[in-house]
């Protein structure tokens, strides 16, 4: 959720339930196939904002499986005899699909809340932002996936904020593809794609950036107010290798051998993983 607030509703194949109100920093994932509703509740902005991001790259928003659609296809007769009413009581059923409509405003969540066969056993919303974040000088990390947030079995995110001048270090993701979005500032990165071939791109806010699998890449916040975007990985598990803990832990002789650098380039590497550099 990017602003406001909304009502989220889902049943599982087995009839259990979900519904939960969400707000922004807050994230939600259904699993392919599970029906289910978003609306938008009552805000102090002017409607709400979200992003919405899918494990399949070719996947179109506009071939979304609406309801409305399947019913506007499906003949009356067998509609009647399905819901077991008379046609007459559905002649007001829309002939093309619905897909952003008004409607009112939501019930409290408890009236909203269905029943059915009882709850999901895997909630599909989670509270990012209520994460407690990894903090290091110049900005911090949050890590979102299936360790913390058991219902996202194929898509895994990190949401980053970096201090104006800091880095998002020299790595690269041995797990798949990233693709970015960038929430707040400016940034610039440089993806590396072996056999000299680099780009340098600029980033700011609502824009959006991929990198391709295992390419070697940075961040770095090149505004004057704080950088905040998402990396967003089609897995269950966030992973991603730091170019400085690959060679503290590499034996020292060799990374000297090859890079040509003194002890001293060495002994300032960290043996733990800080995704964040301050940039002073």
């Amino acid at each position: 959720m990017l602003a406001g607030r909304a009502r989220i509703t889902a049943v599982d194949q087995d009839g259990r339930t979900f519904v939960a109100d969400v707000g922004e920093g807050d994230l939600w994932y259904f699993p392919a196939g599970i029906p289910h509703s978003i609306q938008g509740l009552q805000s102090d902005v002017d409607g709400i904002e979200f992003l919405l991001v899918f494990d399949d790259g070719a996947f179109s928003e506009d071939a979304t499986f609406l309801l409305t659609d399947w019913l506007a296809h499906t003949p009356k007769d067998v509609l009647a005899k399905n819901f077991q009413v008379s046609e007459t009581a559905l002649s007001c059923l829309p002939d093309r699909e619905k897909y952003i409509f008004r409607a009112p405003t939501p019930a409290s969540l408890g009236q909203d809340a269905m029943g059915g066969a009882g709850p999901v056993p895997r909630r599909f919303a989670h509270r990012m932002t209520a994460q407690q974040p990894m903090r290091f000088p110049g900005g911090w990390v949050r890590i979102t996936d299936s360790k913390v947030f058991p219902a996202s079995t194929t898509i895994a995110a990190a949401l980053v904020e970096l201090e104006p001048g800091a880095l998002r270090e020299l790595h690269w993701h041995p797990n798949g593809d990233e693709w970015q979005y960038y929430l707040d500032g400016e940034g610039r990165m440089t993806v590396f794609a072996a056999e000299g071939k680099a780009r340098t791109f600029d980033y700011r806010a609502g824009d959006v950036g991929y990198v391709p699998f295992a390419m070697g890449h940075y961040v770095e916040n090149t505004g004057r107010a704080a950088l905040r975007f998402l990396e967003v990985f089609r897995s269950d598990r966030y992973a991603d290798v730091s170019l400085n803990q690959w060679l503290k832990l590499t034996p020292p002789e060799l990374v000297r051998s090859h890079l040509l650098v003194g002890q001293a380039v060495l002994d300032g590497l960290p043996r733990e993983k800080r995704p964040v550099i301050n940039g002073q």
